[in-house]
């Protein structure tokens, strides 16, 4: 990868329109791949960002409804629900020797872009952020921070190396870790039982530390227990510690999915959680009855 690199972002939301942005502004080519209609938007207006931390800008990108054009890498900022259709304007012919990033909750999904890509392709990261999308191109970065956990156990260092720099010089705080499992699963032992608790009681975290604190205690214990069989080793006690300083009014993603009638990452959160128990014969009643309750309500 040279200094400036050629980035697509598939999913300009969020997440994606924040590292579009960033990056473009940094000085890399950036092209958002959406559908038509969000696409022209992007071409004509860029990408305009509000962040408190970041600055309030706006950046021109190129954007399309399908990779057409060599490029270093592909951010994968989609959420899980969205993947399989996200993926068909990736061609594997158009991504050539790319990196493929995915910025997704879970812990299956790199088998099965390995399986489609191949191996040295994928490169998975992980993102804390609060940045919102709240219009075609307009981002709002609420969150005081930005940071990247980047991995790829199977990816030549320097080419991790090199999009770690393009990213950290954008803006988010980015990292190398050199265990793909323990990055993806020191996030999901976190975001599981905050996403299952806030969505199952329709409640911010705050009311859920105090009303149904047993069941975060026996959940983060749970995960826990099942990261550690995976081979990740993650501290109970350090994760309930963080959900207490967290702000009481924080809401989940997944929450927020729910309150608006989208499609819920249930299936690559908790979903996963159960068959990674399951395989490891690990006992998790607590997320079992509430990946039940949410299936029986709809989810």
């Amino acid at each position: 990868m040279a200094n400036k690199l050629t980035l697509a972002i598939l999913g300009p939301g969020g997440i994606g329109g924040l590292l579009a942005g960033l990056l473009s502004r940094a000085g890399h080519q950036v092209i958002c791949l959406s559908g038509e209609d969000t696409a022209t938007h992007l071409r004509t207006q860029g990408v305009r960002v509000r962040s408190p931390r970041l600055g309030d800008f706006t950046a021109p990108v190129t954007a399309d409804t399908e990779l057409r054009v060599p490029v270093d890498a592909v951010l994968i900022t989609v959420k899980h629900t969205a993947l399989d259709a996200a993926l068909t304007r990736v061609p594997s012919a158009a991504l050539g020797d790319a990196l493929l990033v995915p910025f997704l909750n879970g812990v299956e999904h790199p088998a099965a872009l390995r399986a489609r890509y191949g191996p040295q392709a994928v490169a998975p990261a992980v993102i804390r952020v609060e940045s919102t999308r709240i219009a075609a191109g307009v981002i709002e970065h609420a969150s005081p921070f930005a940071e990247i956990d980047l991995t790829g156990d199977q990816v030549p260092r320097p080419r991790l190396d090199a999009l770690s720099r393009a990213l950290t010089e954008a803006g988010p705080t980015t990292r190398i870790l050199p265990d793909e499992t323990a990055a993806l699963w020191a996030k999901m032992a976190f975001l599981a039982p905050f996403a299952l608790l806030t969505t199952r009681h329709a409640l911010p975290l705050g009311e859920v530390r105090t009303r149904h604190r047993a069941d975060l205690t026996a959940l983060v214990e749970e995960t826990a227990a099942v990261s550690r069989a995976c081979g990740a080793p993650t501290d109970p006690a350090a994760a309930l510690a963080r959900y207490d300083a967290f702000p009481p009014a924080t809401r989940s993603s997944m929450q927020r999915d729910a309150e608006a009638g989208r499609p819920l990452e249930l299936d690559a959160i908790g979903g996963a959680l159960l068959r990674a128990a399951d395989r490891h014969g690990v006992p998790v009643p607590v997320a079992t009855r509430l990946v039940g309750e949410l299936r029986e309500a709809g989810y």
